[in-house]
């Protein structure tokens, strides 16, 4: 269950320290302070694992490069190409020039196609394939540096969604980078096509990695970058997909091309850390429910939802977001934990990112992963402040990429600790199927919109760093499948779950789910209805202990498995979130828990 003892913190920054106003000098004293803080920066250590007393020794921090001039090719600007246009710039700020004046641009100039001046769209898809290629030729001439673009899947309406893999392990190719036994951070950005500033900072974070000041962390660890996952709600300027759907609440159904893309990608590589780059809502409903103007730079969450491993949060917290704070505070900008409220204008409850087990967040998580979710204040303000949005993300996603590399040892020892672990839990323990959000009262700092002055506003705060359980089982030792349950066995294995087919037909020991009742209804997440393609079941269960035959061609799904916890918030059919309420498994007859070790002969699907 996750938990964590540290409550949502506003952090109020210092006065910036002045860069250097040139391009090419401001770039450098950025990044070498970026690296040199981070480098210094320390933490609480977590519990020592695996043995008691054994306490992990920290690597050495990352070095950073003496100051140099950057290569010609990152200080000019870079061409503009035809390509598609994005979204239109707001007409005029939502707010006041006394807002405005909070958020003055940083001393650094970041060049990219979208970021040009004069520019009214952002970066285009094919700008953004331009750069990650011409960026693969500039690594393959640095001796040991490897780069390629690997495409992961296509977009509904055929956008090519293409990933940027670094390393200086033998070759890009997952086992190669698994075999260089270093960790692996994986970065995803637009998500939502209407939050451009992730995907920007993201071809800012590449270059400075492939020929610039980053390049120094690749030697502890390895980085995969997605700079836009929804190309097509990009080039429409909206948050959904073509189909209308909201990706980020796709991570565990696989409904969508581009959900099922990165689902591939993570299977394969086994990223150790996962960062989602964000946008948030700045007026809008805030300014109609309250008055005021959201005020921080950045808002920040690791995964919150049930039976996220602890060790996995601790390091979240203590590894990764301490540090994280310290280097944004370090820039001048603010940060606070990642709050949304709903769109009923009569609900003026505050909540933290929500606590189901759908978004990218919260599903890298339950696949033992740091998971982190970063957002810059910029829905609903197109272009304004755009400088300053990505300066955020870049200072973030620097400080995440420092901080993997600093703790790239004590890395190495978490996921397969932990992926260990969950392997022995099967048949014990009680798991909980179902947690929320726990309500309390919290003070938070927005900005008056005619003065933008600070404006403390006391709201109802729905906390999800400790969870309320709803509903709690004991883990079983499996799941039977039915033979007609093949689509829910497909997003399984996308998942990368172990999957075994019956060969021989056999009895198990377990308990059936019966309906004590039903209704339809539609997905909530903390903002209201989630935009989705249809209505779900809602059911409620009750247990019956029997046998279950399992025919040949049905299948054993076991939980001593590394992801037993995703497969749990699959398949326990009573939450909004299961493959049942989804109707990707059409019969709860079709479904059963395996509460004794089966004696069966099976086969691994491939």
């Amino acid at each position: 269950m996750t938990s964590s003892p540290h409550h949502p913190e506003a952090t109020t920054p210092p006065p910036a320290r002045p860069l250097r106003r040139s391009l090419d000098g401001s770039r450098t004293g950025l990044l070498l302070t970026l690296l040199l803080s981070l480098a210094a920066c320390t933490s609480v250590p977590l519990p020592p694992w695996p043995a008691p007393g054994d306490t992990p020794k920290a690597p050495p921090a990352v070095a950073a490069p003496a100051p140099s001039a950057p290569p010609a090719a990152i200080a000019q600007p870079v061409p503009v190409r035809p390509g598609i246009v994005i979204a239109p710039p707001a007409a005029e700020a939502p707010y006041s020039a006394a807002v405005a004046a909070r958020f003055p641009a940083p001393s650094i100039i970041y060049s990219t196609p979208g970021l040009q001046e004069g520019r009214s769209s952002f970066t285009s898809n094919a700008e953004i394939q331009t750069w990650l290629r011409d960026l693969t030729a500039e690594a393959s001439r640095s001796p040991g540096l490897k780069a390629a673009v690997l495409p992961i899947g296509q977009s509904q309406r055929g956008e090519a969604l293409e990933a940027l893999v670094l390393t200086r392990a033998a070759g890009t190719d997952a086992l190669s980078l698994a075999a260089s036994g270093r960790p692996t951070v994986l970065l995803v950005g637009q998500q939502h096509g209407d939050e451009p500033a992730g995907s920007e900072a993201l071809l800012v974070i590449a270059r400075e990695l492939t020929q610039g000041l980053l390049r120094p962390v690749l030697e502890r660890i390895n980085v995969i970058i997605v700079p836009r996952a929804n190309p097509d709600g990009a080039a429409a300027g909206q948050r959904v997909t073509a189909g209308g759907l909201d990706m980020n609440r796709d991570h565990l159904l696989l409904n969508t091309p581009e959900a099922q893309a990165l689902a591939r990608l993570t299977r394969d590589y086994h990223p150790t850390v996962v960062v989602d780059a964000h946008e948030y809502t700045v007026v809008g409903r805030f300014l109609q429910k309250f008055g005021a103007i959201q005020k921080y730079d950045a808002l920040l969450q690791y995964a919150t939802t049930a039976n996220v491993p602890e060790f996995v949060t601790k390091a979240a917290e203590e590894w990764f977001r301490r540090p994280l704070l310290t280097a944004l505070r370090a820039q001048g900008l603010s940060a606070e934990w990642y709050y949304t409220t709903s769109t009923d204008l009569a609900d003026k409850k505050i909540s933290m990112g929500g606590t189901q087990p759908d978004t990218g967040r919260n599903v890298n998580g339950l696949k033992n992963t740091v998971s982190l979710l970063i957002e810059t204040r910029g829905v609903g303000i197109g272009r304004l402040h755009l400088q300053r949005r990505v300066h955020t993300h870049v200072s973030a996603i620097s400080s995440v990429l420092a901080s993997t590399a600093q703790r790239a040892g004590d890395l190495g020892q978490l996921k397969p600790y932990v992926d260990k672990e969950l392997s022995t839990m099967a048949c014990k323990e009680e798991a909980v199927v179902e947690a929320g959000p726990t309500l309390g009262q919290q003070e938070l700092i927005m900005l008056d919109p005619v003065t933008g002055g600070d404006r403390a506003i006391r709201v109802e705060w729905n906390s999800a760093l400790t969870l309320r359980k709803i509903k709690t089982r004991v883990r079983p030792c499996g799941y039977w499948l039915s033979a007609a349950s093949k689509t829910a066995v497909e997003r399984l294995r996308l998942h990368g779950v172990q999957v075994l087919r019956v060969a021989e037909p056999s009895s198990m020991l377990g308990d059936i789910y019966r309906e004590t009742s039903r209704a339809a209804g539609v997905r909530q997440d903390v903002r209201g209805a989630i935009a989705d393609d249809g209505q779900i079941v809602r059911t409620e269960v009750a247990l019956v202990r029997g046998v279950i035959d399992a025919p040949i061609g049905s299948y054993y799904v076991p939980l001593n498995q590394p992801l037993a916890n995703l497969v749990m918030a699959a398949l326990e059919p009573d939450t909004q979130s299961s493959y049942f309420a989804n109707q990707l498994i059409d019969n709860l007859a079709g479904i059963a828990r395996v509460m004794s070790e089966p004696a069966l002969r099976a086969e691994e699907l491939p």
